[in-house]
């Protein structure tokens, strides 16, 4: 009978100690998204402007603040290859593999810059959510 009782026991103290541990998972974790997002907006802060343009299907290039649409990117960098343009950053002319390499880090930074765009355009809710978390805590 005293055995039970104490199993019993752990059980509620295990139970409710996992609560504030819980709380305190979810808290940490909305403080790194929040950490991202403030790290996005200060990295990002000349892209920002450009947010309702990118959609994945864009991207900001930041040499010339300006967005680029990546289909017509991928013209240009077939064109470069046809006509065999110098390409300062390799010395030589674009062949097809510099383009294939420049057209994966395009479509990878249009992403980016997508997820760059919606961390940032959390950055107020999950603030909230913060603020709402601390007050419920204590």
């Amino acid at each position: 009978m005293r055995r039970s009782i104490l199993w019993g026991l752990s059980i509620v103290l295990l139970s409710a100690s996992s609560l504030p541990a819980q709380n305190l998972t979810e808290l940490n974790d909305l403080k790194g998204k929040i950490s991202e997002a403030e790290l996005a907006r200060r990295n990002f802060a000349a892209g920002l402007p450009h947010c309702s343009e990118l959609n994945g299907a864009n991207f900001y290039f930041s040499q010339r603040d300006r967005v680029l649409n990546l289909q017509g990117y991928r013209r240009s960098l077939d064109g470069l290859v046809a006509t065999a343009a110098f390409n300062p950053e390799t010395r030589r002319p674009w062949n097809k593999q510099d383009a294939e390499a420049r057209w994966a880090e395009v479509k990878k930074q249009a992403m980016t810059d997508q997820a760059n765009c919606a961390a940032v355009a959390s950055l107020p809710s999950l603030l909230q959510k913060l603020k709402e978390l601390e007050h419920k805590e204590y």
